[in-house]
């Protein structure tokens, strides 16, 4: 069994003090869980910790990433999802600096991170809940800062040639976005690094770097316009649930990747049988989440200032953070660099409805 860090025990203390954790209010049981977590603006006061799996879970004593750096901006502020564990938005501070370097713009314009004490959104995301994934779009930041209107509003540019299956359009990937893909996969920190399938098919047929990075590379549905990095568990987090390893190969002639490439994943849904009663969908409660998140949800709010990231770059409150993992310099060669579970063959995840038309 694994030790129960203090953060948990200090949670749950707190929540039966309140009778807030093995039986949430009524009034909390009424409302799902999307709804609870969507109306919290702002983070709980303790330690940082992502609680439960990235696609069913929280996260306690987030920071949020500034909406300014020297070398990013955060998109899209209206939907508040610029909070992480603050070992992801060191990450993406370093990550950032690393990207400028490659030539990417002035660095990266950051998409949704999670929301202030994670949990499910009320849309767009069925992962996202612990702090520990963010999406970087295929935009590089401009010259001239982008105007919060400008943020709101800007287009997203996919990758793919919308005049073809699933092919990467080569008037508009470059070997630079090669480059940025294969930087986040170099971090060790770093588990997972989903894109559409199309774009690892092009990666397996032009990277000449370290093939094994490829194999964090993961094809998924969507992600031609965004990347999305997924970090592993940080030490000691004793209440992050764990996601199985990615393949120590560059995973390019499995059948997984080829499975994409068939009509399978893209065939229209079967229709509904008439005869049949409808099934009402599930809705996911606040007690359908690790215990430890109802504490969360809780919980005293900390102020935006003193949840505000402070690193390297500018716009910051005042909370300083020192990660426990060292993050690596940028790497001098990119030759040195380094999905819950996907939809695939012989897997039992649900297939998204309504399933993407391209």
């Amino acid at each position: 069994m694994r030790p129960i860090s203090k953060t948990i025990l200090g949670l749950a203390a707190a929540a039966l003090f309140c009778g807030a954790i093995s039986e949430p209010t009524f009034a909390q049981e009424e409302k799902t869980a999307k709804q609870l977590f969507g109306s919290v603006k702002l983070p709980n006061r303790g330690d940082a910790e992502p609680l439960g799996f990235y696609a069913k879970g929280c996260q306690s004593g987030a920071v949020a990433l500034p909406t300014d750096g020297p070398t990013w901006q955060a998109m899209r502020l209206s939907r508040n999802r610029r909070w992480g564990n603050p070992a992801m938005i060191s990450l993406l501070e370093q990550f950032s600096r690393d990207a400028a370097g490659l030539g990417w713009g002035t660095g990266i314009l950051v998409g949704d991170i999670s929301m202030p004490r994670g949990g499910p959104m009320p849309s767009g995301h069925a992962s996202h809940q612990i702090g520990l994934d963010a999406d970087i779009w295929f935009t590089p930041k401009p010259q001239r800062p982008l105007s919060p209107a400008q943020r709101e509003d800007i287009p997203f540019t996919s990758m793919l040639d919308k005049s073809k299956f699933l092919t990467v359009d080569s008037r508009r990937w470059s070997p630079t976005h090669a480059r940025l893909v294969m930087q986040a996969a170099s971090y060790p920190q770093v588990q997972r690094v989903f894109v559409n399938p199309a774009i690892k098919k092009k990666l397996c047929e032009t990277w000449t770097g370290d093939r094994s990075l490829l194999g964090k590379v993961r094809p998924v549905y969507g992600h031609d316009e965004h990347f999305h990095i997924r970090m592993n568990c940080p030490p000691g987090a004793a209440g992050c649930e764990r996601q199985a390893s990615t393949p120590s190969t560059d995973d390019c002639n499995s059948k997984a990747l080829a499975w994409w490439f068939t009509k399978e994943p893209w065939a229209p849904p079967k229709p509904a049988d008439p005869n049949k009663k409808p099934v009402k969908p599930r809705q996911v409660m606040l007690s359908n989440l690790p215990k430890a998140c109802a504490a969360v949800l809780s919980a005293p709010s900390r102020s935006e200032q003193d949840a505000t990231f402070q690193g390297g770059g500018q716009g910051g409150g005042g909370m300083a953070y020192s990660p426990s993992v060292p993050l690596p310099a940028a790497a001098s060669s990119l030759d040195t660099m380094t999905d819950g579970d996907m939809p695939g063959p012989g897997s039992d995840v649900p297939l998204p409805s309504p399933r993407p038309s391209r």
